[in-house]
């Protein structure tokens, strides 16, 4: 993740949140009062957004003191004591929930991701992330993904060919049919660049691999038809498994030998952990 991307993304959190300045901390503290700002998990997770964090509080007062205690990737657990700011008090509290979102939010999502790689430990598929993610902060939710094990699909549109069901669609209407499709994208796409398509059943899995498709995304497929696509498509291609993918079933689709499987909560509903700030 670039400096520049956390700056921005800092920026206009901080804009959205102090638009209209901070009317309680302005009328209540003295801007000489010092004091010190502690950081500490409530709960059991792993730890995400510490530079985030501390560029919160760089672009509120460049003056003030933030220690960090722990690096991204650290195992927390409760009452662990992960940062600690110094300086001007007003400066701390008006930095405090901005600092706080960002945190909780990239460690859930690091936490929730390190729950899904256990979960396939000693297989060979491999925990991928997806697009959906809340705008704005897809590259800050894409590094949580990484801090927890998981790698990192599509960034965006422009950095991977995925031939979706939509486009299938839209193909067909020009006459198009599903191996036709697959060569033309393939005449046409960057040569960097691995040509992805989305199938239904296991027909079309076996339509995909011998039209020369380099990843074939298995979407909603059954166990059982996972594990004949596997057969079918005979590692002529990498095939990723794709919806309905859960904490309790997660095992059981990578044990049916798929190389991929993506998964949006990741991104999209993970829990935010549990991280506050106490002055002092």
């Amino acid at each position: 993740m670039e400096f520049y991307q956390i700056t921005e993304v800092v920026r206009r959190a901080l804009r959205e949140d102090l638009s209209l300045g901070d009317v309680t901390t302005t009328g209540l503290i003295p801007r000489d009062l010092r004091g010190c700002g502690t950081i500490i998990a409530n709960e059991e997770g792993l730890l995400a957004g510490i530079d985030v964090a501390c560029e919160v509080f760089r672009q509120i007062d460049p003056v003030l003191t933030f220690q960090p205690h722990l690096s991204d990737g650290t195992h927390l657990t409760p009452k662990r004591l992960i940062a600690t700011v110094k300086g001007r008090l007003c400066s701390i509290l008006s930095s405090e929930r901005v600092a706080l979102n960002f945190l909780q939010h990239l460690s859930g999502i690091a936490t929730l991701t390190a729950q899904y790689v256990a979960a396939v430990a000693d297989t060979k598929a491999c925990i991928l992330d997806t697009r959906k993610t809340i705008p704005g902060l897809r590259h800050l939710a894409k590094y949580a993904v990484a801090v927890g094990g998981g790698k990192n699909h599509r960034i965006c549109l422009g950095d991977g060919v995925l031939i979706k069901e939509n486009h299938i669609i839209a193909c067909n209407k020009l006459g198009m049919e599903l191996p036709e499709i697959i060569k033309q994208m393939k005449r046409k796409a960057p040569h960097t660049l691995r040509v992805e398509i989305e199938v239904r059943t296991v027909t079309e899995a076996g339509k995909a691999a011998a039209a020369g498709a380099d990843i074939i995304l298995l979407d909603n497929m059954s166990l059982e038809e996972m594990e004949e696509a596997v057969t079918v498509v005979a590692e002529r291609a990498l095939l990723e498994a794709s919806g309905g993918i859960t904490r309790e079933n997660i095992r059981a689709v990578a044990e049916t030998g798929v190389d991929l499987i993506s998964i949006g909560a990741l991104t999209h509903s993970a829990k935010a952990l549990d991280i506050s700030l106490d002055v002092n």
